[in-house]
């Protein structure tokens, strides 16, 4: 009877071993075909290999983009859940979130603190990053070694206020694309859900980098 149940256990073990397999195959040529036909219509459409990405070359006046009903982002689980879904590009009020999280430190010293936390939550989320302080160009921020964090993009809005670089932004980035600004700014806000993108208070943020 025991060697009974045994065979029968063992045999119910490669039944389900045989599932799994099965499953990963199905996967495996769906990640294929998907693959094949992303190269299929860059192909198509000739698109060049770059690395540029819409916010590298925001410059000029406003990019236009299409309005929509954007939403808001009240819970930090949520942020992150958000900041992990494939191409998802987060734009930071940096020192509309710095001042609020870092107020003991000064502006250099909160710009380093938030840049090396984004660096984090980057390498964490996959997600692309792009904070915007006021004023010139400073220093960039430097991270263990001495060297620029990786996998945060900043920039400085000389000449135009913040809030007009972030909206510039976010504007150009295309339609479909996942894209979350964090600010407590209630224009920016506005702005952003006008255009369909979401928003993410400078709390939620804080909270997530923790």
């Amino acid at each position: 009877r025991v060697a009974e149940l045994e065979r029968a256990a063992g045999g119910e073990r490669r039944s389900a071993r045989h599932e799994r397999n099965l499953d990963d195959a199905r996967l495996a040529v769906l990640v294929d075909t998907l693959t094949q036909a992303a190269a299929g219509v860059r192909a198509e459409l000739a698109l060049p290999a770059t690395h540029l990405r819409p916010a590298d070359a925001v410059a000029g006046g406003l990019t236009s983009a299409a309005p929509g009903a954007g939403r808001a982002i009240d819970d930090a689980i949520a942020l992150e859940q958000v900041l992990r879904a494939p191409g998802t590009h987060l734009i930071v009020d940096g020192y509309n979130v710095s001042k609020s999280g870092y107020p003991d430190l000064d502006l250099a010293g909160q710009r380093r603190r938030l840049v090396a936390a984004l660096a984090a939550l980057a390498a964490r989320t996959r997600a692309e990053v792009t904070v915007a302080f006021d004023g010139v160009v400073a220093a960039a921020p430097r991270g263990a070694g001495g060297r620029p964090p990786r996998g945060v993009r900043v920039r400085f809005s000389a000449g135009e206020p913040a809030d007009d670089l972030i909206r510039r932004l976010f504007a150009a980035e295309p339609a479909g694309r996942v894209v979350v600004v964090v600010t407590s700014d209630a224009a920016i806000v506005s702005d952003v859900r006008a255009a369909g993108r979401v928003s993410a208070p400078a709390a939620i943020l804080l909270a997530v980098l923790a």
